[in-house]
This record gives C-alpha cells, structure tokens and sequence, in this order.
C-alpha cells in the first residue's frame, strides 16, 4: 500500500521513533508539517524533547527510511493499514477531539472509516435483559450507523453480536492488531475482521497494557456521533467512556436499571446527570432525526399474551410464579417463555427467572 510524504513521517513518528503520545503531541505542535519533522529529526528533536532515547538523537535519515520501510511491508504482508491525520478517510469526529492519535491501524473493511458512527459500550458483567436489548438495538441502528465498541465480554459482546450480521461495526482494541484480548474471542475477532472492521492506535506488536483501556475509550467516544450505556458500575471504564463522549460534546444515552442494581448504578448516574434514557433503538434515532420504521406485529397465543402480560407487570418473575399468574401449568409456561424468547420479547435472566424486553 502507497502512502503520501506526510503520512509516512506520521506512521514513522508514531511506530518507529519510540516516543509516548505527549511527546510526539509536542513535535507535532513543533512543525507546521510533519514531513519536515521526518527530514530533519535529529535538529528538531534535542530543541523539542529534552529526554527522548539517545539512539533518536543519533538517528539519520537513512536509518529513519529503514525502519518505515520495514514498518510499511510488516503492515502489508499482515494485511494491516494505516490511516493517518493527514488521512482522507481518518474519522472526521474523532479528528476533532483534543489529543486525537495521529495514526490508526485497521484490519478489514477501511470504507467504514468514512461513515456516520455510534458506540455501545456496557461492562463486562451485564445482566442478560440488557445483554438481550443492546443486541436489539445494535442491529437496528446498524441498518444507520457503523456501531462502534470495544471487544469485551457483556455489554460490548452485545453490540457486536447485534451489528455484525449487517457487516456495519468497528472494535476498536486497546493493544495491536496481532493480540487478542480476552483470548477467547480468537474466533470473534477473526469474524470482526472479515465482516467489519478491527482498529487500533496501538502498532501491531504492541502489548495491553492497564492505561490502554482509558487511552481506547477516547477513541470510542470521539468516533462516534454519540454513546450508549448499557451497563456501568460505580467505578466502570464504559462511565469513562460516557465522560468522553461528554466531554467531546457528543450525546450521552443509558439504559435505566432498578434501584440498588450494581450492575447499573453508574447508567443511573449518567441519567441523574443529563444522559438520555434509552429502553429501544427509537429513543436513540429520533434524536439525529431518523423516523420510526413501521414493524409487523408479533401474533401471540392466549397463552404468550398472559405469560408477557404478568411478566411485563412484575418486572421479573420466576418460571413457576408465571404460570400462577397466567393460570398454566409450569412445564406449559415453560414452553410458552422458550416461544416467547424466539419472539424476542423476553430474556431469561438466571435461575428459571425471566424478564420481559
């Protein structure tokens, strides 16, 4: 893959010269183009950064041409790219925010870097209701945006399992493209790839380390044109996120949960806070100005009418206590929530227990 002058001094700046993110914000502040910076690196460094590693300061321009060559076939023999600030197709949002990275890494689909985003974020222990809803949810607003999210468990598991299908989904990860983190969704991740697309700021080769999960929140609320909360305990990375996307001026949506549900007291706080309360796709959508599409009715036997009938007044309720409301037998009610789950209009929430969506 060929890149222009000013991409190839940023992909070297930010791969090869070693430096941390504040010291290359500094250099770049430095020159007023970025190809000078990689000409003439050994003048610029020592008056920019007083405390880099020796071997830059007795760095030349060949040695420099060297390393970005062999950084460049790396990428293209993985099937790697790079999209860079001076990038025609470098998000336009997230370009805007502050301490935007000069370079993202992506593996698949690079096209969607040019459409309208919106992040799903929820933590990794999501109660399977909110798990069930986010899943909904993702997929409708795929049909309008690229849903952006990370690649965890639980709440991010949700959104990439609801937007994959469309093909309309970026994990942004918070190491390089040739780990995997959690190592279980070795297979997810190679879906993601094929289907979507996998982005990083993280050269390949790089590590997780414990900071990066607060460096990749920024780039999922700066992407997208808002965020969505699904789950988030007191001290969770996805109110992080949610503070971000505040930050960056974006719209703060969350999903609301039942008071004293650990799982989603810091949903409840952002709503406290101003964050829009969410229960489907539409809450969201009306809100950039999309109308509601028409759905076919759900046809429900007297049996599933009762069952949701009593599920949606108590909230939630054990298999056995639905069949009492509903005058069934337990094994009927038994059948009628595995109908209903099909329907997608109820979720099992542990232990015999169902919740209505």
């Amino acid at each position: 893959m060929s890149y222009t002058a000013e991409e190839r001094a940023l992909i070297w700046l930010a791969a090869c010269s070693e430096l941390d993110g504040r010291d290359r914000i500094k250099l770049l502040s430095a020159v007023k183009n970025p190809v000078s910076l990689f000409e003439e690196a050994e003048k610029i460094l020592p008056c920019v950064i007083k405390e880099a590693p020796k071997r830059l300061y007795n760095s030349n321009r060949a040695k420099r041409e060297a390393q970005l060559g062999d950084f460049l076939r790396e990428l293209d023999d993985k099937g790697y790219f790079a999209v860079t600030l001076r990038s025609a197709d470098y998000p336009a949002r997230l370009k805007s925010i502050p301490d935007a990275p000069p370079v993202l890494y992506g593996r698949g689909r690079r096209e969607l870097l040019k459409e309208q985003a919106f992040c799903i974020v929820g933590s990794r222990v999501t109660p399977p209701w909110a798990a069930e809803q986010a899943k909904r949810i993702a997929g409708e607003l795929a049909r309008q945006f690229v849903i952006v999210t990370g690649f965890a468990e639980g709440g991010d598991r949700a959104a990439i399992d609801g937007a994959l299908p469309s093909g309309n989904l970026i994990c942004v990860l918070p190491h390089g493209l040739d780990g995997c983190y959690p190592a279980a969704h070795a297979s997810l991740k190679k879906r993601v790839a094929e289907a979507g697309l996998l982005l990083s700021e993280y050269p390949p080769e790089e590590r997780v380390r414990q900071y990066s999960f607060h460096e990749r929140n920024r780039i999922l609320a700066g992407m997208g044109a808002g965020a969505l909360v699904v789950s988030a305990g007191e001290r969770s990375g996805t109110a992080i996120t949610a503070r971000f996307a505040s930050e960056f001026s974006r719209e703060v949506f969350a999903f609301p949960y039942n008071v004293g549900s650990r799982q989603g007291v810091g949903c409840n706080e952002l709503i406290k806070k101003g964050a829009l309360l969410v229960t489907d796709a539409q809450d969201i959508l009306c809100v950039y100005g999309y109308e509601k599409k028409e759905e076919s009715e759900v046809l429900l036997s007297d049996e599933e009418n009762r069952c949701i009938a009593a599920l949606r007044d108590a909230g939630e309720l054990h298999v056995s206590q639905i069949a009492e409301r509903a005058g069934i037998q337990i094994f009927e009610a038994a059948a009628v929530m595995s109908s209903l789950e099909m329907k997608g209009l109820a979720v099992k929430a542990g232990g015999n227990r169902y919740t209505a969506l």
